[in-house]
């Protein structure tokens, strides 16, 4: 024998136990859902979430059960991602944004025993409850509450369930390939599919957001993750700040520009994580109190691609780091972030700009590949345009409860159409569902729109590919006007001059009141090809 190092089983519960010990006093700011603040530290988190665990285990729940939320970001719902994890339980956070008879599935599906829920949701509760067929607990996110106790007469509530619990809890062990988190794809095409996170798979992505090229996530930082708990465990940032023993800022329901605004200068949160819908509206915020001065120093934007306007807005005027990522429910999620290299420290900043507008480069631990429709690989030269591929340590295998690996030739095709460069910046240049074939050339959606909202009278833009006699598929846009502002379609046709090649410009210009988005925040495109698919049919 040589010697060799211990052997430690990756399991989240040893997350928030190194909080506890080395970041215990470290605060954990929460917007109740009723409004008010409370303030938690890792040292009460982890003591409840030791006092849940050990609940669980009183109400029979063990050994893998699912255990469904529906709730906001708050203290609460931070608690039962480690008490019921750490526990060895499945945390199963479900999107409540999604259709009823979705919601329905999803939560039979994965056979929840438990359903913890904010009172937000109380009326959707009560309506799916005779669907929900495996639900033997219902928990509400709160002290009791007699308004509804009277509703749900059957109701538990969570401060009366952890006060039955042993806050000496000791958690326990096994194995790391166990099982910690489930979540559900959003179903734009067909019933949503459930990517079960393991515990090794967690601590791995943990530490691959917490580097430095990669979120840079420190125990200096105020972090308010405004990307939803429910929606892809909110990008893994509850594990990586107990990780690193960051402050963690938790903006409960109140998602809109004025609050965000609000609550960043009050509690001085210095990163922020969202999808671009939520900035624009930030920005609005922003633009309406005048204030140019804000603690924010990076947010993180993914979801969707981030217009390159918005970007520099951030940069410009209010001094804040923008940095692109991407990712997927199937990735846990994230694939690739952007950060620069050394070298491009040299480079005119305009130059340094313009490769921030990519989705970035893989952390350790993911690969990334372009293939075309043959699956044969395709060169990493900044031009090539494929399929996009991903593998790695937190990469689906296969979808939870089916047999089939989702997997061919040990790669998960994304459903994403990029290039990427001899530096490995990936590129998203459109879904492949989405990118339009006009007279035998691709043209991307994603570059319209990075266009169209950058003219000073447009909110929102969403480019489709609508029918056309001659070539097949052209271009139309679909616009949401800035409040109050007045654009024509020449207008903002013209402002493609120069930007792209002539033949890539739409061929019409649709203005809105708004685009229709899905639960996570997406624009739903096949609703808008549904309406406006054969528009140029017949304006021909």
């Amino acid at each position: 024998m040589f010697g060799q190092m211990q052997k430690q089983a990756l399991l989240i519960s040893n997350l928030i136990k190194h909080a506890d010990k080395y970041h215990g006093t470290t605060t954990i700011a929460s917007v109740e859902t009723s409004g008010g603040m409370v303030y938690k530290t890792w040292a009460d988190v982890a003591k409840r979430a030791r006092q849940l665990a050990s609940a669980l285990e009183g109400l029979g729940l063990q050994n893998s059960t699912c255990c469904g939320t529906l709730a906001w970001n708050n203290h609460r719902h931070l608690e039962i991602y480690f008490g019921v994890s750490g526990g060895g339980n499945i945390c199963h956070t479900i999107n409540p944004r999604l259709f009823p008879a979705q919601l329905s599935y999803i939560i039979n599906h994965a056979q929840d025993k438990i359903l913890f829920f904010d009172k937000t949701f109380l009326p959707l509760v009560l309506a799916l409850k005779d669907q929900l067929k495996t639900v033997e607990h219902y928990v509400l996110l709160s002290p009791p509450d007699a308004e509804a106790s009277a509703q749900f007469p059957e109701l538990k509530f969570y401060e009366d369930v952890i006060a039955q619990g042993n806050a000496d809890y000791e958690w326990p062990e096994f194995d790391e390939e166990t099982a910690s988190s489930l979540c559900y794809t959003s179903g734009t095409t067909g019933d949503p599919k459930g990517v079960l996170y393991s515990h090794r798979s967690t601590l791995l992505h943990s530490y691959a957001i917490a580097m430095p090229d990669s979120m840079c996530l420190s125990a200096r930082d105020k972090i308010m993750p405004v990307v939803p708990m429910f929606h892809v465990n909110a990008w893994g940032v509850p594990y990586g700040a107990a990780m690193v023993g960051a402050s963690l800022v938790l903006p409960g329901p109140g998602l809109d520009g004025e609050s965000l605004r609000k609550l960043i200068d009050q509690e001085q949160v210095s990163l922020a994580l969202g999808v671009p819908t939520i900035w624009q509206g930030l920005l609005q915020a922003l633009e309406k109190s005048g204030s140019t001065k804000t603690s924010l120093k990076r947010t993180i934007i993914g979801g969707a691609a981030c217009p390159p306007s918005m970007i520099a807005t951030f940069r410009d005027r209010y001094g804040v780091e923008i940095i692109h990522a991407w990712g997927m429910t199937e990735l846990s999620p994230i694939g690739s972030v952007n950060n620069l290299l050394k070298k491009h420290d040299a480079l005119p900043l305009e130059q340094q700009w313009a490769i921030r507008n990519h989705q970035g480069r893989p952390p350790f631990g993911v690969e990334l590949r372009i293939v075309d429709d043959e699956n044969k690989v395709l060169p990493d030269d900044g031009k090539a345009q494929g399929n996009l591929q991903a593998r790695g340590y937190w990469v689906v295998d296969t979808y939870f409860k089916k047999e089939n690996t989702a997997l061919e030739d040990g790669w998960f095709a994304t459903g994403d159409v990029a290039t990427i460069d001899p530096d490995g910046y990936m590129t998203i240049r459109d879904r492949s569902k989405d990118i339009i074939k006009s007279g035998g050339e691709w043209i991307s959606t994603v570059e319209l729109e990075n266009i169209a909202v950058a003219h000073p009278d447009v909110l929102g833009a969403a480019a489709i590919a609508a029918k056309h006699p001659k070539w097949d598929e052209r271009p139309l846009l679909i616009v949401v006007k800035r409040e109050g502002r007045e654009v024509s379609e020449a207008s903002i046709l013209s402002f493609y001059e120069g930007k792209i090649a002539k033949w890539q410009i739409p061929d019409r210009v649709i203005f809105v009141d708004s685009l229709p988005l899905n639960a996570t925040g997406k624009l739903m495109k096949n609703k808008l090809r549904e309406e406006y698919g054969n528009y140029l049919l017949s304006d021909s």
